[in-house]
């Protein structure tokens, strides 16, 4: 069985237990049709694959370290691209409301498309017997920066669009639920990036770690054409009261810098951002960067390690260096985010009365700990399995509040806005995260003892400690119905 299609089984296999298990609880009665339930899945599913693989479009970055450019040059390139990511949405999270959802991810999928088509191609002319001449990779950095900003720029209409066509479609009782979907598209874009890309380059070449994904948005894109409708009146169903905070609100939609004004004035918008700031920090800091470690530190082998031993026979790689957590790592972070993310969908719903600062103070608690553990175990190889856990709690963070929380509390109407302040902090968080990351972790002969790697869980503590007090401020925290009305 191919080593992809291995990984691919317990994936599977863990989406239809969630399937089974969702199905058995009892439902959350809004008068939905069963005509009315299956058009809106031929809607979101299509949207939701679109933004998974603008995930494996965004992330494949990472697996070309070590054989297009070092952890530095990387650093600087994702620092920039999430720069862009995270200033864009205050952009194009206005241009969604007023467009639509649909044009928006139309925009994402093709601008996307074209950006990394354009990445590949720099990186096959520059390419040399499998890898990039270490001489040559420092003139890699402006190009790729480039046109990984501009990737990233078209990237964030995805998130905005994703959420701004489901704001029209899910009633606010039921988006604990769709907050679990949101993490399974997240959590399923990792898997592609992480393990699809790594797969890719290790039997082809870096370049199609780009060249791929296009040509998979490409399709989904005519798929978003030709199926996604903004509200259910354009796909011929009736529109209905969402209970969020334009419910009520029939009036003109506010103008832009009166609509800023309100949202910064609103307690709860501002204290999610600062949490989602915080949680972009973190999340890049562990997926971005744990395979690094471990390759670094010679527990497990990196891809331009086994292309080597390829060459070499089966000796060679048999005698690589293995780790389970490091081999099936988009898996693992699939599995988990994907558990967190319906597992905080769930708890918002049934236990906390559709509230998403609970969960959000849960999961962060268990971000606090995580990080504590991480600096007694990086010796160890139960590292890896305390970022899976870690992995899982912030996933399910942003799915509840990014993905979630900015349709509550921004509202139908003004949901591009909400949700371009929420995550355009997370990618904020991001950029510092690089940056910071860039500069402290250890080089050349330190980075080889996993006790020299303590500047990492050091400069996540004090972001995960923020987003814990954060969240217990935002505990009780509902939107109020017509919050931004124009009258």
């Amino acid at each position: 069985m191919p080593g992809w299609l291995s990984e691919l089984l317990p994936i599977v296999a863990l989406l239809a237990l969630i399937v089974v298990i969702v199905a058995r609880l009892p439902r959350v009665d809004l008068g939905h049709s069963p005509a009315f339930l299956r058009r809106r899945f031929a809607n979101w599913f299509p949207v939701g694959m679109t933004y998974a693989f603008l995930y494996m479009g965004r992330y494949n970055l990472s697996v070309c370290q070590g054989i297009v450019f070092d952890k530095a040059q990387f650093s600087k390139i994702y620092a920039v691209g999430t720069l862009v990511y995270g200033l864009a949405f205050f952009l194009n999270g206005p241009l969604t409301d007023k467009f639509g959802g649909k044009k928006a991810i139309l925009v994402a999928a093709v601008g996307s498309l074209l950006a990394n088509c354009g990445m590949g191609f720099v990186v096959m002319r520059a390419m040399q017997g499998g890898v990039v001449p270490k001489e040559a990779q420092a003139a890699l950095v402006a190009p790729l920066s480039v046109l990984y900003a501009l990737n990233m720029y078209f990237q964030s209409f995805g998130a905005v669009a994703i959420v701004k066509v489901n704001s029209a479609w899910f009633h606010l009782r039921e988006r604990g639920m769709f907050g679990g979907i949101f993490g399974i598209l997240i959590s399923l874009g990792l898997y592609f990036a992480f393990d699809w890309c790594s797969f890719i380059v290790g039997k082809t070449s870096p370049p199609f770690a780009f060249y791929v994904p296009a040509a998979i948005l490409a399709l989904f894109a005519v798929l978003d054409l030709v199926f996604v409708r903004d509200t259910p009146g354009e796909a011929g169903h009736r529109d209905f009261d969402l209970g969020d905070a334009s419910s009520g609100d029939d009036g003109a939609r506010l103008p832009l810098l009166e609509l800023a004004v309100r949202m910064l004035k609103n307690p709860a918008i501002v204290t999610i951002a600062a949490i989602e700031f915080c949680s972009g920090y973190l999340r890049n800091a562990i997926m971005q960067y744990y395979k690094i470690f471990a390759e670094e530190t010679h527990r497990a082998a990196s891809l331009k390690m086994i292309a080597k031993a390829n060459e070499l026979g089966e000796g060679a790689v048999a005698a690589l260096p293995k780790e389970f957590v490091h081999d099936h790592w988009g898996m693992l972070n699939c599995m988990a985010g994907i558990t967190g993310g319906v597992v905080a969908g769930l708890i918002s719903d049934r236990f906390f009365g559709s509230r998403r600062g609970p969960v959000a103070g849960v999961l962060y608690g268990v971000m606090v700990v995580g990080t504590l553990l991480m600096f007694a175990l990086l010796p160890t190889r139960s590292l890896g399995w305390i970022v899976v856990v870690m992995t899982l709690a912030i996933i399910g963070v942003h799915g509840m509040l990014s993905g979630t929380a900015s349709m509550d509390f921004g509202g139908k109407k003004n949901v591009g806005v909400v949700v371009g302040m929420i995550d355009g902090c997370v990618y904020l968080g991001t950029s510092l995260e690089a940056a910071v990351l860039g500069r402290v972790l250890p080089s050349k002969d330190l980075q080889h003892d996993a006790h020299n790697w303590w500047t990492w869980p050091a400069v996540m503590l004090p972001a995960a400690l923020i987003g814990f007090a954060l969240s217990l401020k935002v505990w009780n925290a509902r939107p109020k119905a017509k919050a931004f009305a124009a009258h």
